[in-house]
């Protein structure tokens, strides 16, 4: 994965940036920076965000049994998680290869269906 930021630096061994690219370069840095903070908040807000999502959960489908709320609080996890990520490397092929290509399998598989997308909706309120 060749990021933007990666792609001038290589231009930058050949020759000097051009002004016109030294300021893509400090864009490059600048929208990183933002990145790295909302990846940060992401990362220091997960526990009580999964806390009230979880407690919905508990809430509105109390006969669910816990190990398929345990496993889909684990794949939405991984998700936030690998969003983050791809986020921060500002890389949409990032998800597709490390979600996108396994996970809908798994939630056909598991049979949390259901869960998950009342998961997601949670997850978006929060």
């Amino acid at each position: 994965m060749i990021t933007e930021i990666d792609s001038q630096i290589y231009h930058a061994e050949i020759e000097y940036l051009s002004s016109k690219d030294l300021g893509i370069f400090k864009t490059q840095i600048l929208y990183l920076e933002e990145r790295l903070r909302i990846y940060e908040q992401l990362r220091s807000q997960e526990t009580e965000v999964f806390q009230n999502v979880l407690n919905q959960i508990v809430q509105n489908f109390p006969d669910e049994p816990d190990t398929k709320v345990k496993q889909a609080l684990k794949h939405w996890l991984m998700i936030l998680r690998y969003c983050a990520m791809a986020m921060l490397a500002n890389d949409s092929s990032f998800l597709q290869e490390r979600i996108l290509a396994w996970l809908p399998e798994q939630i056909e598989a598991r049979q949390t269906k259901e869960l998950e997308k009342h998961l997601y909706t949670y997850l978006q309120s929060v």
